[in-house]
């Protein structure tokens, strides 16, 4: 006869436990990003270096049907020369579990600073996207996405 404590057996203590193990792993990675945390990531890049508005065109739809693919386009006016071009580009997610999204980097040989992809929304949240210039100048734009279907889950 298994031993019991209080009406449970080791066996149901050991699955309860085995299951609350694997639920605090996935307790972190359940929560979502919010302005803050962007603004905090954005700062571990930047320190708190000033950024100004322009030169970014972020191209994202206002609603988005379907969260688990939705594209954006970005494009940074920059005469991409030796002397003046576009370093990196950072897009964040404000109300996805990981605010990084992705980050390109160019050069002057990309003659042009623009990219696209596809990310997943899990629910109406905004965008921001950070450009850096060679000169170190930094340049923000944002953008907010209505998505009607989350792509994470909902």
């Amino acid at each position: 006869m298994p031993s019991q404590i209080a009406g449970l057996t080791r066996r149901s203590t050991l699955t309860a436990g085995a299951l609350a193990a694997f639920a605090s792993l996935l307790a972190p990675r359940l929560a979502f990003a919010d302005e803050k945390t962007v603004m905090a990531e954005i700062k571990k890049l930047y320190g708190d270096k000033p950024m100004a508005e322009g030169k970014i065109k972020l191209d994202v739809p206002e609603i988005a049907e379907n969260g688990l693919v939705v594209p954006v386009n970005v494009e940074v006016e920059s005469p991409m020369t030796e002397a003046d071009y576009v370093k990196a580009v950072h897009i964040y997610a404000d109300g996805n579990p990981q605010p990084g999204i992705v980050s390109y980097s160019f050069t002057p040989a990309c003659g042009k600073a623009s990219a696209a992809t596809r990310m997943r929304l899990a629910q109406t949240q905004n965008i921001v996207c950070v450009a850096e210039m060679s000169n170190g100048a930094l340049h923000m734009a944002k953008a907010n996405v209505k998505v009607t279907i989350g792509g994470c889950g909902g």
